[in-house]
């Protein structure tokens, strides 16, 4: 029998340190001289005690350790208590919407996706545009900390092949779990700290540098504008290009650099893939557009640079339409899409690591089949690779083909038109963020979508951010039984 409790009082504090995290936008309306002010009190005053009264209620069983049962019900729990407390503002004030639009900006927000429901963002008070970004800002730390301190224990999608970096804490979930915590907690905050001061000296405004430098390191996207990051051309897109592939590498390897150790940063396999695939997708667009003669070439690359980034970190930023540039660089963003940054980044989607380990299964059983005799196991950044580790890797990728199938097929179900479908069901199971289609309003959002089809997207949001095998599991019998 599962013990709840233990998950009700981490998932209570959550909830309670959300709450808190309200009052932040609150100050600003407030500030500002606007009346919604209120609505965050309010929100804030509800959340606040549910997860203050949720906590003490499974306060006395919290023992120094989770079991792995635990561990998967508190990551889905997490995701799913968070966003709903979260689109509290949202409902009370403005927009002003229904729950289930409230729902899913709160999860698109979490789960750093960035695709919006709101047709008129520029309309939104500063402190409802900020609360989008702190939502998406809490979400990428969160998602850090999973992937680094649960995903490798729990075995989903190969992760466990992280172990021995330090990772195996689940049976010593305090204080090891607290150790690392801190550590990312402190790099995160640096990084948006540093994000913000160089977007402020570019000439952003105060508000619009932090609101933007939370959405960037979350690789979330969130912008506090309709036209998203075009009204920052130039410099700005170089800045928000660097800090967007920062934020989609390995954050481990940031926490060994401030330790004094860079050697790991640079020699990792996966770093060095993310930036060569990125390299190959902006060389073949901005080769593809020159030969169109569609503009100058420094122009191009700046547009490219930004937008491939953009794409390929699952921030979804844009700052042209590039549904604009042709078929080939239509579907070179596509696929940037369905591959994602580093494991251990706010970066979403697949994630390199899982397509280097699927590469090298494929070119080691090729040679198996020309040598038979010849004993050559999988290996990755100089290390064997455990057959349980592929195997994890290829039913993930088995999962997510499908998963990503059947929801393309449902939002069609729902009268979206084909396009329209293809890139909902991308943008919300690879968390990357922008959709495009006849249905999709002109500043990206999902607003005249069917009520069934916004429900669709949560769901594929909520899984895809999760690495769908640690949700699909809660969905087996025998996990209830064990």
């Amino acid at each position: 029998m599962i013990d709840f409790r233990p998950v009700g009082y981490v998932i209570g504090l959550l909830v309670a340190v959300l709450g808190l995290a309200m009052l932040i936008p609150m100050a600003i309306d407030m500030q500002g001289g606007n009346a919604h002010w209120r609505a965050f009190l309010e929100a804030s005053f509800v959340t606040v005690i549910s997860g203050g009264l949720l906590a003490m209620a499974s306060r006395n069983p919290l023992r120094k350790t989770l079991t792995l049962q635990q561990g998967f019900l508190l990551t889905s729990g997490v995701w799913l208590a968070l966003p709903f407390f979260g689109s509290l503002p949202f409902v009370i004030g403005a927009p002003g919407v229904g729950f289930t639009d409230a729902y899913f900006e709160a999860m698109s927000g979490m789960t750093t996706t960035g695709t919006t429901v709101f047709p008129s963002i520029d309309d939104l008070p500063r402190g409802t545009n900020m609360w989008r970004g702190i939502l998406q800002w809490l979400g990428g730390l969160g998602i850090v900390i999973v992937a680094m301190i649960f995903l490798p224990v729990m075995k989903v999608g190969g992760m466990q092949f992280f172990r021995s970096e330090g990772f195996d804490t689940l049976g010593k979930i305090l204080p090891r779990a607290l150790d690392i915590s801190t550590a990312l907690i402190r790099i995160y905050i640096g990084l948006t700290l540093l994000c913000a001061l160089v977007y402020a000296a570019l000439g952003m405004t105060a508000f619009d540098a932090v609101m933007h430098a939370l959405t960037t390191v979350s690789t979330g996207g969130f912008s506090s504008y309709d036209a998203s990051f075009s009204i920052y051309r130039g410099a700005p897109e170089y800045a928000s290009s660097v800090f967007m592939i920062l934020a989609s590498l390995p954050f481990i390897r940031f926490v060994q650099l401030t330790q004094g150790h860079a050697t790991p940063l640079w020699r990792d396999v996966q770093v060095r893939a993310y930036l060569r695939w990125t390299g190959y997708a902006i060389a073949v667009i901005v080769v593809y557009r020159v030969l169109r003669h569609e503009a100058a070439f420094w122009p191009t690359l700046r547009e490219v640079t930004f937008n491939v980034i953009t794409i390929f970190s699952g921030t979804g930023y844009a700052s042209e339409d590039v549904t604009k540039w042709g078929h080939l660089a239509f579907v070179v963003l596509i696929i940037s899409g369905l591959i994602g940054g580093c494991t251990s980044s706010t970066g979403c989607s697949v994630k390199v690591f899982r397509y280097l380990i699927l590469f090298e299964a494929v070119r080691t059983q090729i040679r198996r089949l020309h040598s038979p005799n010849r004993v050559e196991p999988v290996r990755f950044d100089h290390r064997t690779v455990d057959v349980e580790v592929v195997n994890s890797v290829m039913a993930f990728f088995s999962l997510f083909i499908l998963s990503f199938g059947l929801l393309i097929v449902a939002l069609s179900l729902t009268g979206l038109e084909t396009k329209t479908a293809l890139t909902a069901a991308w943008t919300a199971i690879a968390n990357v963020g922008p959709a495009w289609g006849p249905e999709v309003s002109a500043n990206g959002a999902v607003d005249h979508f069917p009520t069934t089809a916004k429900w669709l997207m949560i769901f594929g949001m909520f899984i895809g951010r999760l690495e769908l095998l640690s949700v699909f599991v809660l969905l087996l019998p025998r996990f209830w039984r064990s």
